[in-house]
Order: structure tokens, then C-alpha cells, then sequence
């Protein structure tokens, strides 16, 4: 017995027990993978991942703070961690992305027992940060851990270079910086070879992309022609970098996804020039016509309440949703953003808002029940995601008459449409 017991000590310490960290995400899709990004360097410092808080011995908060709802939700989850770590005092818990940014070290002076705190500027050096504190270990191996599932989220640049008056994102992510075309390809290429079969390019202004001569429909075809990847998607566009030339270049390859969420924000030209977003009303339906008449489904971001939008301005959306045809729309209440110009213009009353919410959202309402109902009779291109039941090029869920592997892609006819599912045909 002494033997063994010896024995099982010099194995844990050849085999150390791999640590657990918790990871909460808020935000969008880029948050995601800049979680993704952040876990892997953990990862190579021998943590693995766990949905049981209690079991963590880190919690890694990633952050938002579009809207004042994400921020609060992330600093509440914080402040609840102060429990958690009394428990075991050698816990370690990561602040990070866009609320880290904004908020600064005044967060850490409010919460003495967050460790680190990492913006999101700083992602690209979140490696660096986790050495510099001590706290995690070296790194072991070359922390190259990718997601299960079909979809593969892989960021194509950081940054902003517009200046929305309501819009704190250029402050927190900084100016555009566009990765490098090769990196993105290898990037691709793991992400296929962990099971992903879709790819999403991500980005803040993601069509704007541009790696030397290289353009972002011609990274489109780039990455839909390695082996193994049947889908390409993108978020989050700009109206703007829409042009003949790009829609000619992915014209032929029906690889790319025929579906786009599209933020548009506002159907008034006047709005839209507070808000700085670039375009006018007549330019914005000009380009979702060309997108429409390519084939492209779109959805839609539309906030109301902005600072100086009158009665007249907020006809003008309603009036856009019903002019477009949109897929589907989310809506919002305006959220004043601390240190944009636009906080510190005279604010709508809240009632005003919520009215203006509440007439969007009736509109809004049925257009994805719309959009289904149009498909009966297309044939869809569709990506498996279970056995019977995938989402098509254009982003409808279909439903199939027998099943399929998952991650398969085959053409249905579809035979009609339930609320929002399509049943196809056999």
C-alpha cells in the first residue's frame, strides 16, 4: 500500500488535475468568438471548460455595452461573484471585453476581488495578460481548442471606423484593423477540421474588409472553396459596402449564404443624418432592393426613440418595414450611451419610447410568418443541424420528410409552411 500511494502522488504530479473555468458571454456573435479566443489561451494553462459554476475554479465574464441592459446584466453577475469566491479565495475571476473597456479601473476599485481586468482592445494580447498577473500558470501546449458544432465563428477584423452618434462601439473595439487573408484561411481550415461545416466571418463593419488587394467578396469565394466547408455567412454588415462589384462576385457561388442581417436603424434620411450612419433613406432602399433582386433574404436592427426623431420620423420606419419586406426585424428602445454625442442631446420621454416600441413591434410581428409563407413552392438549399430539421441558405428552418446525416447539405422542394417552419416535400 505505501507503494501505490507513492505511485498515485508521483502521477498527479506528472498529471496535475485540469482546472475548470466558467465562461458568461453577453453580446453578439463577435462576443462569442472573442470568448472562444480568450478560452483557448486558458486552455493551453490546463483549464477545461464547465457549465457548473460551483465546479469552476474561474469565471471568465465577457461583455457588452451597445445598450446600457447588457452592461448592467454583466456588472450584476459580477457583483454576484463576491459569494462565490469568499468560498475558495485561490478562485480566479477574468472581467473582460467591451464594459471592461468603458469601465475602466474604476471597476476594479469597486470590486477588490476581480483579478483581471481585460478590454476589448486588448484581446489580441489577452495571452500577455494572463502571464503578466501570475495567477494562471504558463502555458502548457499550444491551446488550439475549438468549438463543437456545425458553425464556425471566425473574425475577420476589429474596430470601427464610423462614428454613430448613439454608438460606443468605436470607443470600447478602437479603429478598423482588418486580419491578415492567410490567418483567416488557417483559421477556416480548424474550424473545418473540428467538425464546422458552416463558416461565419465576422465583424463590425464586416463588408468593409479589405487585406491589401484583397476584397471581402473575394474572401468569400477564399474561404467557401476549402474542402469541407459548405456554407459561408457574415455579420454584421454596413449598407454602404454593398456595390454591383461585390454582388457580381458572389453571384455564382452558392456556397455563400443568402441570408444577411442588416441593421438599418431608422427609415428617416433626417434621423439617419443624426445618427451619422452614412447613407440616406433613398440609398438604403436602393441597395436592399439590389441585395433582394440577388436573392438575399434580410433581416434587420431598427431602434426608435432617437434623440430628435419626431412623429414624422417614426412613420418613415414604419413605412420602411412595410416598403422592404424585411424577413424579420428587432426592435429597440433608443439606449443613451455615456460619453456618445448623442447622450447628450435632450432625450424623448420614456413613455414617448415605449408607445413608438410598442406600434414597431405590432408591425414587425408577422413578417417572419410572411417571409415562410413566401418560400412554399422554392426549392431550399438546406444545412442539417439534427437529423430532420436544418436552416436553408436563406435562414429559414426547414423540416424534412425522412431524416439525413447532420451536416449534410440537400435541396428540398417545400410543400408549405407551419408559423416558422417550412415542411418540405419528399
Amino acid at each position: 500500500m505505501p507503494v501505490r500511494r507513492r505511485q498515485l502522488r508521483a502521477a498527479s504530479f506528472l498529471f496535475p488535475p485540469m482546472k475548470k473555468v466558467f465562461i458568461q458571454t453577453y453580446g453578439c456573435q463577435m462576443n462569442l468568438a472573442d470568448s472562444e479566443e480568450m478560452f483557448s489561451h486558458l486552455a493551453a494553462r490546463g483549464y477545461q471548460r464547465t457549465d457548473e459554476l460551483e465546479q469552476a475554479d474561474a469565471v471568465l465574464i465577457n461583455t457588452c455595452t451597445v445598450r446600457d441592459h447588457a452592461e448592467h446584466k454583466a456588472v450584476s453577475f459580477l457583483g454576484r461573484l463576491a459569494a462565490w469566491k469568499r468560498e475558495r479565495p485561490s478562485r480566479r475571476i477574468i472581467f473582460a471585453g467591451c464594459a471592461a473597456e468603458r469601465l475602466g479601473s474604476a471597476l476594479q476599485k469597486k470590486y477588490p476581488f476581480l483579478d483581471i481586468l481585460s478590454g476589448a482592445k486588448s484581446i489580441d494580447h489577452f495571452a500577455d495578460t494572463l502571464d503578466e498577473s501570475g495567477l494562471f500558470g504558463p502555458q502548457a501546449d499550444s491551446g488550439e481548442v475549438l468549438p463543437a458544432g456545425l458553425t464556425g465563428y471566425v473574425t475577420i477584423m476589429r474596430g470601427c471606423n464610423f462614428a454613430c452618434t448613439y454608438c460606443i462601439v468605436p470607443r470600447v473595439r478602437g479603429p478598423v484593423v482588418c486580419l491578415p487573408q492567410a490567418g483567416i484561411l488557417e483559421e477556416v481550415k480548424r474550424k473545418v477540421t473540428a467538425g464546422a461545416k458552416e463558416i461565419m466571418l465576422l465583424g463590425q463593419t464586416v463588408n468593409a474588409y479589405q487585406d491589401g488587394a484583397v476584397s471581402f467578396a473575394q474572401l468569400l469565394n477564399e474561404v467557401s472553396a476549402i474542402p469541407g466547408v459548405e456554407r459561408v455567412g457574415f455579420t454584421s454588415p454596413h449598407p454602404i459596402y454593398f456595390t454591383s462589384d461585390f454582388l457580381a462576385a458572389i453571384a455564382p457561388n452558392p456556397k455563400i449564404a443568402r441570408h444577411i442581417h442588416l441593421p438599418v436603424q431608422s427609415g428617416s434620411t433626417r434621423v439617419l443624418q443624426e445618427m451619422k450612419r452614412g447613407y440616406t433613406r433613398e440609398l438604403l432602399v436602393e441597395k436592399l432592393k439590389a441585395l433582394q433582386a440577388a436573392g438575399f433574404v434580410i433581416s434587420t436592427d431598427l431602434i426608435v426613440g432617437f434623440p430628435t426623431e419626431t412623429e414624422e420620423d417614426f412613420q418613415q420606419t414604419l413605412s420602411l418595414v412595410d416598403e422592404v419586406g424585411f424577413s424579420t426585424a428587432y426592435c429597440y428602445k433608443y439606449s443613451p450611451r455615456q460619453g456618445t454625442p448623442a447622450a447628450q442631446m435632450p432625450q424623448l420621454a420614456q413613455n414617448v419610447l415605449e408607445q413608438r416600441l410598442d406600434i414597431l413591434l405590432n408591425r414587425v410581428k408577422r413578417l417572419a410568418e410572411v417571409a415562410y409563407q413566401a418560400q412554399v413552392g422554392t426549392v431550399q438549399t438546406v444545412l442539417f443541424e439534427t437529423p430532420d430539421k436544418g436552416r436553408s441558405s436563406q435562414g429559414f428552418w426547414v423540416r424534412a420528410a425522412r431524416p439525413y446525416p447532420v451536416g449534410s447539405v440537400v435541396n428540398l422542394p417545400i410543400e408549405k409552411a407551419a408559423g416558422t417552419l417550412l415542411i418540405a416535400r419528399e
